[in-house]
């Protein structure tokens, strides 16, 4: 399996990511598990979370997530083979969220726990915090790097002004600097990360896992029709792209996935995959099939023309 580095941590991850926010949410710990050695057992080990998942649905709290992921940590002994990644900033409950020193050292703790760890390869800003100097993010980070907390560090959600902020504010003042930026990217969305974030990562050597690398599951093939939409808890989200250019990007993805004689969903993350500036596109899985047809991507060598058939189809 091909390995990549995240920026300059020094971290080598296979082309595909998990996403843990399925975990406590659309599957329970059993089915968890059974993903989870399917899916190290394919040779991938990057396994994203964050300490918010799944705190949306009704009984949760967060941290779910992260509590599954330890229980398989300890039940399989796989804690050296995998790079767990997580986030912090979300809010947990009413007022307890965002980037201060505070709240940071509070839910590290709140994590290691939840996922039976002594550390945490990637440690992620969730959400940019306008309230909280840079500065003062950042030297948290650095008391938790020097403590074996955590081993590196990324941004999520972060504008393409805030991150290049950031990265000045770790050289001027010798901070850790963000190692990641974890955007929404898939055929779909495109302009948001291509246009600025896109170059500025690749300036700067920033890797790239990028959410939602199959637009919520319509770059499956799944919803093709409104009808669709009640296919699953998630489908009502994909509404906005029942349109001419959502219709062109499926039919793109037909074509290319009848060439390569796979699924849509492949493809989908292939094009991703083939794309110089990203590291490993998350996607996640509800059932042995869905994982599958994603694991089968990262083997997928599309050819130029492929590519350009599918920039093309998705052009916005």
């Amino acid at each position: 399996m091909e390995k990549r580095k995240i920026g300059n941590s020094g971290i080598e991850v296979a082309p595909l990511a998990f996403g843990g926010n399925v975990f406590g949410w659309t599957i329970d710990q059993a089915t968890s598990f059974t993903l989870l050695d399917a899916f190290t057992g394919a040779g991938f080990n990057l396994i994203d979370t964050a300490d918010v998942y799944s705190n949306w649905v009704p009984g949760n709290q967060g941290g779910e997530s992260e509590t599954i992921i330890g229980n398989w940590l300890k039940q399989s002994g796989k804690r050296d083979q995998v790079i767990i990644a997580t986030k912090v900033g979300g809010e947990m409950s009413p007022g307890k969220k965002g980037l201060s020193r505070n709240h940071i050292r509070q839910s590290v703790e709140d994590s290691l726990r939840r996922l039976q760890t002594d550390y945490i390869d990637l440690y992620q800003s969730h959400y940019d915090d306008p309230a909280t100097p840079l500065e003062d993010t950042l030297a948290t980070y650095g008391e938790l790097i020097k403590e074996g907390k955590i081993r590196a560090i990324g941004a999520s959600n972060y504008t393409a002004e805030r991150l290049a902020e950031a990265l000045r504010v770790s050289e001027q003042n010798n901070l850790p600097r963000y190692d990641s930026l974890q955007p929404e990217y898939n055929l779909y969305e495109r302009n948001s990360f291509e246009k600025e974030l896109e170059p500025l990562c690749q300036q700067h050597n920033i890797g790239v896992i990028n959410y939602f690398a199959l637009a919520s599951g319509f770059l499956t093939g799944k919803y093709r029709s409104e009808a669709d939409l009640a296919k699953s808890k998630r489908g009502q989200g994909n509404k906005k792209y029942l349109n001419e250019r959502g219709f062109r990007i499926l039919d793109g993805l037909d074509q290319v996935a009848q060439q390569y004689q796979t699924d849509p969903a492949s493809i989908a993350i292939a094009w991703l995959i083939a794309r110089p500036s990203i590291t490993a596109p998350i996607a996640s899985a509800t059932n042995p099939e869905q994982l599958q047809a994603l694991t089968k991507a990262a083997t997928l060598q599309l050819d130029q023309s492929a590519i350009e058939l599918l920039n093309k189809a998705s052009a916005e």
